[in-house]
């Protein structure tokens, strides 16, 4: 090999490290988000989502949680609520994202962390893949952020739980945009 082309040899190893590492780096920046209520596909919130300003989010699948949580429609603004009470309630049926950091921040502002909601990690099953880096499953185990709540009325424990969350659903509870909020 010539003294030329080992140069280039190594040029090229160092680019293709350096650009595997950026990979890593970058995959390593972003995290899973599981949303189950205003912020799903087709409910009020999803643009916020959508809005690449907020940062970037990749639609990965569907999912339900493995263990049972109540996730109930409370306040006079019909928000839908996660109780960190694993245990009790139904499994969740939500939708998994891949957001960056950005877009993490303002999850968290959007949700009021830590006053209205906690941000913690919750087992999940596939239910449908979408995602392009890797492929899952329908059945197979994965884990993500959640927005839950252990700061709640003791009348929410009252009230009913559901399974998958839409604000236009039959139960007839009328969501409020936050910008519509007094």
């Amino acid at each position: 090999m010539s003294v030329a082309s080992r140069r280039l040899w190594v040029y090229m190893s160092m680019v293709l490290t350096s650009d595997l590492f950026l990979i890593q780096v970058r995959s390593a920046l972003m995290a899973r988000v599981f949303v189950y209520g205003s912020l799903k596909k087709g409910q009020p919130n999803y643009r916020y989502v959508l809005d690449r300003n907020n940062g970037k989010a990749e639609f990965l699948g569907t999912a339900v949680t493995n263990q049972r949580y109540p996730l109930v429609i409370a306040t006079k603004y019909n928000i839908p609520f996660l109780l960190n009470l694993p245990g009790k309630g139904q499994r969740v049926h939500g939708e998994l994202y891949q957001v960056d950091t950005k877009m993490l921040k303002y999850l968290d502002d959007f949700e009021c962390i830590p006053t209205q909601y906690q941000r913690t990690v919750v087992d999940l099953e596939i239910k449908e893949w979408a995602g392009n880096r890797e492929e899952k499953p329908p059945g197979s185990q994965t884990e993500a952020f959640v927005y839950s709540t252990t700061t709640y009325q003791p009348d929410w424990l009252s009230l009913p739980t559901y399974e998958n969350y839409d604000a236009y659903g039959d139960h007839g509870l009328k969501f409020t945009l936050r910008e519509d909020r007094h």
